[in-house]
């Protein structure tokens, strides 16, 4: 890794494939603990590029859990976290609505990190099997159109950068990718980032990661989701192109809410927020998740435009469609659990 650090302290950048290198020492444990606090340091020092990020992702993919036999498209709708909003899981409950309607969604998530209810916390909660085998998630995304992919699992190599990043105690290029590590080949994504700064950047980065279509969001109060507080600040990312836009809620028509009115709690209060949405009651959650499930059918494609997309997703809803997306994870679990196939 000398060379590497060598034109970071020079402050010069790294290309992909510098970086994938580096990242292959990080996570085979040949780097001491000393290189690895330097490279993240030097990196977060520099400011990271396009280039640095997408080469220390497709380092993670290469080493991921394999999920590859998926026929179609397939959609991640995940976040960055580290916003400090506190808010319910709105990402979470949003997959199954986009699910819901027609959409192949890997829900790429973990335990609650900077929130109060991470995902696979509030799913846990509510009987869904975190830990799926390729076969089983492969599976999943056929018959349901949504599957949940538990990070901790998925990337187990993870684990020989935890230390440093927890002794460093500052915001790393780890803290950005999280969204961006799916093991499977994504066509299309929502992603949300607590960064506002960074949203031209990561349009950059998933263009260079080949995503056909993808929206990243910055959300009002500066949450890594679309929230109904005020301006939503969004970048596109269209068949190479990008474009900058802002969004409030008059302009889909959609009511304007404060973020407490969305503040979620431990996984029993975010898991009856969930099912009180996904059962159809009206209110500041329901309206949250219209609108962050609209603009993931948007980014995915299906829909021509973002109001179009609340459309869509107002209809998962109301027919059940979403919810029974959700019913069947907790009932293939069960019986898992019975040991019936």
């Amino acid at each position: 890794m000398k060379f590497q650090l060598q034109k970071l302290m020079a402050g010069e950048n790294l290309s992909i494939e510098e970086m994938r290198e580096a990242a292959g020492f990080l996570f085979t444990g040949e780097a001491t603990e000393s290189e690895a606090g330097a490279l993240l340091g030097l990196l977060a020092l520099k400011g990271e590029t396009a280039d640095e990020i997408a080469g220390l992702v497709q380092a993670i993919r290469e080493r991921s859990v394999p999920i590859r036999s998926i026929q179609g498209s397939v959609m991640d709708n995940c976040g960055t976290g580290g916003d400090g909003s506190r808010s319910f899981n709105i990402s979470t409950t949003s997959a199954f609505v986009i699910a819901g309607a027609g959409i192949k969604v890997a829900k790429h998530g973990n335990r609650s990190v900077s929130s109060q209810t991470g995902s696979a916390d509030v799913l846990e909660y509510l009987g869904v099997a975190l830990e799926c085998t390729p076969e089983e998630t492969e599976e999943l995304l056929e018959e349901n159109n949504i599957a949940f992919l538990f990070a901790p699992y998925i990337h187990p190599g993870m684990k020989q950068v935890m230390k440093v990043r927890k002794d460093l105690r500052v915001p790393t290029i780890f803290n950005l990718i999280g969204p961006l590590t799916n093991p499977i080949e994504l066509d299309t994504q929502l992603m949300g980032i607590y960064r506002r700064d960074k949203l031209q950047l990561m349009g950059n980065v998933l263009e260079r990661l080949g995503r056909k279509r993808a929206v990243i969001v910055n959300g009002a109060g500066h949450m890594d989701e679309l929230s109904l507080a005020g301006e939503n600040h969004l970048v596109i990312l269209n068949q190479g192109n990008i474009q900058s836009i802002t969004l409030t809620p008059e302009q889909v028509g959609l009511p304007t809410y404060s973020l407490e009115e969305i503040a979620g709690g431990d996984a029993e209060r975010n898991a009856s927020i969930m099912m009180s949405i996904l059962r159809g009651d009206d209110g500041p959650f329901r309206d949250t998740v219209l609108l962050n499930a609209g603009v993931g059918i948007f980014a995915n494609g299906k829909a021509d435009t973002i109001q179009e997309g609340i459309k869509l997703a107002k209809e998962s809803i109301d027919s059940g469609a979403a919810l029974s997306k959700l019913e069947f994870l907790i009932k293939k679990n069960e019986r898992l659990t019975r040991g019936v196939v």
